[in-house]
């Protein structure tokens, strides 16, 4: 499932591909930018912002953003895709790689001082090298909604998932619909950041420490199952800001006491 970690080690493997390179290949699949041409722009450098992911060329950005689904590739230049060429949403490629990115749900080219549109919005980001966390401290402990809302508005903080929402939640004994203001903010940010700094690197995110599969986590997914702590089964819920962004909410109801 894509988070910030997910988002950042993308922009990593697009840059690596990419950056300092001349467009030879663009390609945009979807209304609206579909009619972009930067083939014979340099590729300037590739961030992640949140969940967001900039790609900076020329004087242009490509904006995209994986949500659910989304996901970028690169090949060697002809290289066989590994998904269905119909998924394909944009092509950035150059002499010695191409770069797919498949079932991206926003993708948009605009020009690169226009980025505040779509990201100036956002809270600040725990991988980023401005990483501000008395900013976010302040967001969420300022916001009266249940405690998993208010880590999941990418105004607050950005690059929180669901999955780092429930496994934050359980690490410090939090109840998911506990307000936000009724929280030590700064114990429960410092925990989301050192576990998304720990998992950047590695494929597979784990929470415990075991990266077995069925072991990484200690509530997300294990509704009905006990408690890794205590035995209690755990209990499955949805909370979101709207009927439209609930999420899956996962708690032990005795680690995490009301």
């Amino acid at each position: 499932m894509p988070e910030g970690d997910t988002v950042h080690r993308a922009a990593a493997k697009l840059s690596e591909a990419l950056t300092g390179s001349t467009v030879t290949r663009f390609d945009i699949r979807v209304p609206g930018s579909a009619t972009a041409d930067l083939r014979g722009e340099v590729v300037h450098s590739v961030i992640a912002r949140g969940k967001h992911l900039l790609e900076r060329i020329g004087e242009y950005t490509l904006h995209s953003h994986l949500k659910m689904e989304g996901r970028w590739d690169v090949y060697p230049v002809g290289g066989r895709w590994r998904r269905p060429a119909y998924t394909a949403r944009a092509i950035v490629g150059n002499d010695r790689a191409e770069t797919v990115g498949f079932d991206l749900a926003m993708v948009e080219v605009l020009r690169t001082r226009d980025e505040d549109r779509i990201v100036g919005h956002l809270g600040s980001d725990p991988l980023a090298a401005d990483w501000d966390p008395a900013d976010a401290v302040l967001r969420v402990g300022s916001d009266s909604r249940e405690a998993h809302v208010a880590l999941l508005d990418q105004r607050n903080v950005a690059g929180f998932g669901n999955v780092y929402a429930n496994e934050m939640l359980f690490v410090r004994g939090i109840a998911p619909t506990t307000p936000a203001t009724e929280v030590d903010a700064t114990a429960l940010i410092d925990l989301g950041a050192r576990m998304i700094r720990a998992n950047l690197p590695r494929s597979e995110r784990t929470f415990t420490g075991d990266t077995r599969p069925g072991r990484r986590f200690w509530v997300y997914g294990r509704d009905g199952k006990p408690c890794r702590r205590c035995g209690t089964r755990i209990l499955a819920s949805s909370l979101g800001a709207s009927a439209t962004s609930e999420r899956n909410v996962f708690w032990c109801p005795r680690c995490q006491a009301a």
